[in-house]
C-alpha cells in the first residue's frame, strides 16, 4: 500500500496581561508671538521633563524620550471667510515607558489636569524576552495542532503512522504571503468627566494576543 501525503495547518493563540505601557504626551502652545510661544512651551514641558527624569533615576519608569520642538505659524480664518492675524504655534511630544499601571494612570491623570498638556495614545507590549518565549511557546502548540490533525486524518484513512515531510509558517508551503504573530496592541483608555472635576484617565487594557500558525505535509502509512 503506497503512503499517502497529509496536509495540515495548525494554529495556536495564546492571550497574556501587558508588562509595559508606553504613554505618548504632547505640549502645546499657541499665541500671536513667536519668542512668547516657546518661552511658554518650555515653562510647560520642562517639569514634565524634570518628572520623568526623576522617575527613570527612582527605576519606577523604564525610560523617557522627549522630541524636539515644532514651531510653525498660520492665519486662520473665520466664520465669515476673512483671514485673520497670524497665528504661532509650538508642540513637543514626549514619550514614557511604564512597568505599574497605576503609576502610569497617577501621572497621566496629572497630566491631563494640566492646560496645554494632552494624552494622546499609550501603546501595551510584552518585554522582549516575554514576548520571545510566548512566541516559542505559541509556535510549538501550533505545531503540535499540525501534528494532532494529520494524525486524525490517517486514521479515518486507516493508517496509523504519520511522518512529517515538510513544516512551515503560514503560506510558505502554499507561495502566500506569510502571517506571523501581532505581540503587540493599543490599550482602551476612556476620559471620565465629572462636572467641576478634572477629567480622569482610567485604563482598561486588553491581554495581548500572540498568534502563531504552521503548514505541515504528513506522510501517512
Amino acid at each position: 500500500m503506497s503512503d499517502v501525503t497529509i496536509t495540515v495547518r495548525g494554529e495556536s493563540q495564546t492571550r497574556v496581561v501587558p508588562e509595559r505601557a508606553t504613554a505618548h504626551v504632547t505640549a502645546s502652545v499657541d499665541g500671536a508671538e513667536r519668542g512668547p510661544v516657546v518661552e511658554r512651551l518650555s515653562a510647560l514641558a520642562v517639569p514634565v521633563r524634570a518628572d520623568l527624569a526623576a522617575r527613570k533615576a527612582a527605576g519606577t519608569i523604564v525610560d523617557w524620550v522627549s522630541q524636539r520642538v515644532s514651531v510653525w505659524a498660520d492665519r486662520p480664518w473665520n466664520n465669515e471667510g476673512r483671514q485673520l492675524d497670524l497665528v504661532h504655534h509650538a508642540s513637543v511630544e514626549l514619550t514614557a515607558t511604564f512597568t505599574d499601571v497605576l503609576a502610569l494612570s497617577d501621572w497621566l491623570n496629572g497630566i491631563a489636569g494640566t492646560d496645554g498638556l494632552q494624552v494622546g495614545a499609550v501603546e501595551w507590549e510584552l518585554t522582549p524576552e516575554t514576548r520571545a518565549r510566548v512566541e516559542r511557546e505559541t509556535a510549538t502548540a501550533a505545531v503540535h495542532v499540525a501534528i494532532e490533525r494529520a494524525t486524525a486524518y490517517a486514521a479515518a484513512i486507516g493508517r496509523s503512522t504519520v511522518t512529517p515531510v515538510q513544516i512551515a509558517d503560514l503560506g510558505l508551503l502554499g507561495g502566500s504571503a506569510p502571517e506571523g504573530p501581532a505581540p503587540r496592541m493599543f490599550a482602551r483608555a476612556t476620559m471620565a468627566m465629572d462636572a467641576g472635576a478634572a477629567p480622569v484617565v482610567d485604563f482598561q487594557p486588553d491581554d495581548i494576543v500572540v498568534t502563531a500558525a504552521v503548514e505541515a505535509r504528513f506522510s501517512a502509512s
